[in-house]
């Protein structure tokens, strides 16, 4: 069945993306979202194991939504993601309670792993 997923992304294009490679490395993409409130509700209902979410979504950004996930009960582990350099957000990203960041173009289950616990 394989570890179910969650992508949260503002963009349609990245989404489709992320799902067909991570449903090619094995996950379980169990759902979508498009933003921060999408993404609550669907962690709500569908308890993945872990979300990836974009660090620059509309309304709050990935960091708000992260600490917002941490609040739900059994929630999932953050892997952030952004086509923005990790350089440029390593400070942002160390501080939150996301376990890691993977950018974009660097997206695969070897790149996930050596961030998830």
């Amino acid at each position: 069945m394989g570890t179910r997923v969650l992508i949260v992304d503002d963009h349609a294009g990245f989404r489709a993306h992320a799902r067909r490679l991570l449903e090619c490395e094995g996950y379980n993409v169990v759902g979508e979202a498009a933003d921060c409130a999408e993404a609550l509700e669907a962690a709500g209902q569908l308890s993945p194991d872990f979300a990836l979410v974009d660090v620059y979504l509309p309304g709050e950004d990935g960091f708000a939504l992260t600490n917002r996930l941490q609040a739900l009960g059994a929630a999932p582990a953050v892997v952030l993601t952004s086509s923005r350099a990790e350089s440029d957000l390593a400070e942002c990203v160390e501080e939150s309670s996301a376990c890691g960041f993977v950018p974009k173009s660097a997206l695969s289950r070897e790149t996930i792993e050596e961030v998830l616990p």
